[in-house]
């Protein structure tokens, strides 16, 4: 089975939802793809100060400006599109992942580890680890960001049937995108990092983000990684029932050779 997959990577500006909408719909027009994943945070920009600040930006994961967008440009181009974005639910915000399907599903995420200053603005997630069917019903399991840093993520998802993993970011450390090639081995299931770029500064505060979004195997192998600074889309095509696939040697299997009796 042939599937187009990849990232848009981009420099969202900090509080312009308008702004960052139109630019991530110019950056995709005319991209015909299957699969497309947007980093964390896509239309909000993400060094806030303030709980006011994240409310301002904050939508309806179903009918809020990015989800009115991304159903639209779903039904059009005929492809799924993961993104991150500020929900608020009640009174409740939540760093959430939507993911849009060209009949016009919508698909929730609420982010289930909270790195740094995040824990000021959000709560925890309450949706947990799922897996849902995007374009031609391939299985997409949910993450984002700080997740990677838990196997626990990726293991509950590939566990669940995740063909593909698909996982926004607003990396600033080092280490996740050469650690995202272990994830996807570990469980043989193909992930995409779809991280932002740029510096962003609000007051005293900024952080440099680094880029590289990429799709890795499910061997472990970067099929294409981007450059710390350069936005835009980039499209490759892949097989997801290679996922299906766990055996390691005849004898070894990523499931089957697990013995959680001995793990904490």
């Amino acid at each position: 089975m042939t599937y187009k997959v990849g990232c848009c990577q981009y420099d969202p500006q900090l509080l312009d939802i308008k702004g960052n909408l139109e630019k991530m719909e110019a950056l995709l027009d005319g991209v015909k793809a299957d699969l497309i994943v947007l980093p964390e945070l896509a239309a909000s920009g993400y060094v806030f100060n303030s709980k006011a600040e994240v409310d301002s930006v904050a939508e309806d994961g179903l009918s809020g400006p990015s989800a009115t967008l991304f159903k639209r440009l779903s039904l059009a181009n005929n492809t799924s599109y993961v993104l991150g974005f500020c929900e608020k639910s009640g009174d409740k915000l939540f760093n959430s992942l939507m993911m849009v399907n060209p009949n016009e599903e919508v698909f929730i995420y609420r982010k289930t580890h909270l790195f740094y200053e995040e824990k000021y603005w959000f709560q925890p997630g309450d949706t947990g680890f799922n897996v849902f069917e995007a374009k031609d019903g391939v299985k997409v399991g949910l993450m984002l960001c700080y997740d990677w840093v838990f196997p626990e993520s990726a293991r509950t998802l590939s566990l669940k049937g995740a063909q593909i993993i698909a996982h926004p970011s607003n990396l600033v450390l080092p280490w996740c995108q050469q650690a995202m090639l272990t994830r996807s081995l570990e469980n043989h299931v193909f992930s995409i990092t779809a991280n932002r770029t740029g510096l962003e500064k609000n007051g005293d505060k900024e952080l440099l983000f680094t880029g590289e979004s990429q799709v890795v195997s499910t061997k472990g192998v970067l099929l294409h990684r981007m450059s710390k600074k350069e936005e835009g889309v980039f499209i490759i095509e892949i097989d997801p029932e290679l996922a299906f696939d766990k055996a390691i040697t005849e004898h070894n299997h990523v499931f089957n050779d697990r013995n959680p009796d001995f793990y904490i």
